[in-house]
């Protein structure tokens, strides 16, 4: 036997509430440490925290492909770990091993065929980064980028990505640059933000929607319209770029953070005044899933560790240490309390 801490599901915020920390709990327990066949204990090293997550604390997600968590039962999203002893063919001890579904707890006995072994190597040495850059994040934004941005090199196109300082948002930008765009603009909360998107990541000019008219300002950023819309929040601040997006332009549904809190539809409708203008302008604006993509993931995840190793791709993560600090780490990362991705730290 062996004594972990676990997180679980204390209370749901209700479909129209904001989550707060107490809405978690961290147990303290035993874990059977003795292996059936197929087995691997493995100790945890990093968990994520993501916005989907938001929508797996109600009683129904809204999605067929996600369920929700269930009230005093230990959740689970995206996590690193380490090997300690096993009883599958294919995992060794010492062994990294990552989960979409890693159970937000310090050790635990595991599938082994639910684990997936990883190349330290891709990330030199940085295990957190398969849950940001070279993990789905990366993978979304890549892919939402180049299957549904059509950007074309020497195009003179201009991207907008909101949402810009966090997991997705800051990838996709820099890879934007990368591939082609003229212009990249990005919209975030905060003057630091800004300056960071600018100075650290390359993006063109930056935008501060929490000051002035976010309209007015995208005019002066992007005085030849919108060719590419990366959307990581919806609201207002999508209908201001949707409104200045150019005839034939792409519009990349990757998430709407800013109406997670609300019992609305995903994606949720757009005001009359916005659809119009996507439908005169023949905008395309579908949702993006990257899952639907799984057989480009293995190319795309080399291309990351690529770009990340040659220091094309700035990484930025904010990490917290310690089990009973997800539920604090969740809540930050949904008011934009994080710069890059957002990180929690469990063991060394």
């Amino acid at each position: 036997m062996s004594r972990i801490s676990r997180v679980v599901l204390h209370s749901r915020p209700g479909k129209n509430g904001e989550p707060t920390p107490e809405n978690f709990r961290v147990e303290e327990g035993t874990l059977k440490t003795d292996l059936k066949p197929g087995e691997v204990l493995v100790r945890t090293l990093y968990l994520s925290v993501d916005p989907y997550m938001r929508c797996r604390m109600n009683e129904d997600t809204g999605t067929d492909y996600i369920s929700p968590w269930t009230l005093s039962e230990c959740v689970d999203g995206g996590g690193v770990g380490v090997v300690e002893s096993s009883r599958h063919d294919a995992l060794s001890e010492g062994d990294t091993v990552t989960s979409f579904y890693w159970r937000w707890q310090t050790r635990d006995a595991a599938e082994g065929g639910r684990l997936q072994k990883l190349d330290p190597q891709l990330v030199n040495g940085n295990l957190s980064y398969f849950l940001g850059t070279v993990g789905m994040p990366g993978l979304t934004s890549l892919l939402g980028v180049r299957e549904m941005g059509h950007v074309t090199a020497g195009a003179n196109q201009t991207m907008v990505v909101s949402g810009a300082a966090g997991a997705c948002g800051s990838l996709a930008g820099q890879i934007g640059r990368l591939d082609g765009c003229t212009r990249v603009v990005g919209i975030c909360g905060s003057e630091q933000k800004c300056q960071v998107l600018v100075s650290e990541l390359g993006f063109t000019s930056a935008v501060n929607y929490r000051q002035g008219d976010v309209s007015a300002a995208l005019r002066e950023s992007c005085p030849d319209g919108v060719d590419v819309y990366f959307d990581n929040v919806g609201g207002p601040i999508s209908e201001a770029v949707i409104e200045q997006m150019n005839k034939d332009s792409h519009v990349i549904l990757c998430g709407q953070i800013s109406q997670y809190n609300k019992d609305v539809p995903y994606p949720p409708p757009l005001r009359k005044e916005t659809q119009e203008a996507v439908l005169r302008n023949n905008i395309t604006r579908e949702r993006f899933m990257v899952l639907n993509y799984m057989e480009k993931h293995d190319a795309a995840l080399l291309q990351l560790s690529q770009w990340v190793k040659a220091g094309q791709i700035k990484v930025l993560e904010t990490i917290v240490n310690g089990i009973e600090n997800m539920g604090v780490a969740f809540c930050s990362m949904m008011t934009g309390g994080n710069v890059g991705k957002q990180i929690v730290k469990i063991s060394d």
